[in-house]
């Protein structure tokens, strides 16, 4: 393993996620505190067996690697092909990502409802984290690189329970685009 000290296991990121979070607390305060943990717990791609890492040449795969009991919180990860794309879509609860592996170039859109309006980009490359709460999280995440990328996700939400973290797809026109 290739890991610091800082950024060893799976577990450790667990147990830090599970310490800082308290109930009842805010979202955006939520995705904050947690984007701290997965910055100092950050794993590798060899969190995912080397078959999961392969991805699959239809779509992104999302692998459950942990539901919190109770369902506060679960961790997931995407693996992304080259050219491979979320639609527009925002979520059911806050969300933090780190990226494992490659680079994944996220749009972030809002609405007013007839609309959407692009907001910001970003380039986020192995070892960036980010995060957000809703609302304000309508964003749309792909693959431009030529290499697989691999990314964790963790969310406030029972994602085995619920399939995915998509509250609503968006299939609005985008404002500047004809």
């Amino acid at each position: 393993m290739s890991h610091t000290s800082t950024s060893t296991t799976l577990d450790q990121l667990i147990a830090a996620i599970r310490g800082t979070l308290r109930p009842g607390m805010p979202e955006a305060e939520a995705a904050d505190a947690v984007a701290g943990c997965l910055r100092a717990h950050l794993p590798g791609p060899d969190v995912l067996t080397p078959e999961q890492r392969l991805g699959d040449p239809d779509r992104y795969v999302q692998h459950i690697l942990h539901v919190e009991p109770g369902g506060a919180f679960s961790v997931v990860a995407l693996v992304w092909r080259p050219g491979q794309t979320t639609p527009i879509h925002d979520h059911v609860s806050w969300c933090v990502v780190g990226v494992l592996h490659g680079t994944e170039y996220e749009e972030i859109f809002a609405t007013d409802g007839t609309v959407l309006r692009p907001v910001s980009t970003s380039v986020n490359a192995t070892g960036d984290v980010c995060g957000f709460a809703p609302p304000g999280d309508i964003h749309r995440v792909r693959n431009t690189g030529t290499d697989v990328a691999v990314s964790l996700h963790v969310y406030g939400a029972n994602i085995a329970e619920l399939g995915n973290s998509v509250r609503r797809a968006y299939d609005l026109p985008v404002a500047g685009r004809g």
